[in-house]
């Protein structure tokens, strides 16, 4: 099975062109998945059964996953023996008829325009690293930025002098405009402060950290969470919040939602529209609190 799955691997990679996040993500799900196979004796892909693969699922549920955990695990399992069932390697799918469990959904944690400028306020000062943080929260809440994308980007994504910034992937690229208060942010940054913390090395990327490297998602989730409890922000912050509260303030503030979901580089309009949701709901508990007055 093992080599089953890395033909699987070499499928998603060579021929749907699967992003390598993506990839990385089936290969941790499916390896759970061999090993508990190989618990039950079962090392061959046309011996696996709904049955033991129901007891998998039952057993990460008992040991405490998370049902949205438990269903990414499933999509990863349909899709390899979709796969396996497609080039005739297996006579029936065994995860055709399983079903995901149901997945309560939350609503996006969004912050009030006061608490994102009290947290924008912040670093105020004129030390490398201040400018950098400054100019990091400034981009992500005035693009809506994925941590993943603004950690990655390079010196070269961002045009100044016309303001705005191009977003790449494997498959694609967005091309996102800012204001001046993010340019004047960027400005500061770039012109002594990035020199400063490479201590002069050369880098592609944009943001560095104080040793010169690259910065890393949990050092972003640092900086954010330290500025959110100066700016005296009780909400749980991470550097999702921004990207949701960018979205929401947005769409609050009338603009239109196929521009927005460009923006935001997403592929359903349906989890742009959840934003909209969120400010009809505002709305109404402010029209219920007017009434009450």
């Amino acid at each position: 099975m093992k080599e089953d799955i890395q033909n699987f691997f070499n499928y998603l990679e060579q021929e749907r062109h699967a992003s390598k996040n993506t990839r990385l993500a089936y290969q941790r799900d499916l390896q759970q998945m061999i090993a508990y196979l190989e618990e039950q004796g079962i090392t061959e892909s046309g011996k696996v059964t709904k049955t033991v693969l129901n007891s998998f699922l039952i057993n990460m549920e008992k040991s405490g996953k998370a049902p949205s955990t438990i269903s990414r695990m499933l999509a990863s399992i349909k899709a390899f023996f979709h796969y396996e069932f497609k080039l005739g390697n297996i006579r029936r799918d065994p995860s055709e008829s399983i079903h995901a469990p149901k997945i309560e959904k939350k609503e996006p944690a969004i912050l009030t325009p006061d608490e994102v400028e009290r947290l924008l306020a912040q670093p105020s000062g004129t030390a490398a690293k201040e400018l950098r943080d400054k100019a990091m929260l400034e981009l992500m809440y005035a693009t809506g930025l994925r941590v993943s994308e603004l950690i990655h980007l390079k010196a070269e994504d961002v045009n100044l002098s016309v303001g705005f910034l191009t977003c790449r992937d494997e498959h694609r690229e967005r091309t996102i405009p800012f204001g001046k208060e993010v340019r004047a942010a960027l400005s500061r940054y770039m012109e002594s402060a990035r020199e400063q913390l490479l201590k002069g090395r050369e880098s592609q990327w944009l943001f560095v950290n104080c040793s010169g490297g690259v910065m890393s998602r949990q050092g972003f989730w640092k900086i954010i969470k330290f500025y959110g409890q100066q700016a005296g922000i009780e909400a749980d912050i991470t550097p999702h919040t921004l990207r949701h509260s960018f979205a929401a303030h947005l769409l609050g503030n009338g603009a239109d939602m196929k521009a927005v979901q460009t923006i935001m580089g997403h592929s359903d309009l349906a989890t742009t529209q959840m934003y909209a949701a969120y400010f009809g709901q505002q709305a109404g508990e402010e029209r219920r609190r007017e009434s009450i007055k």
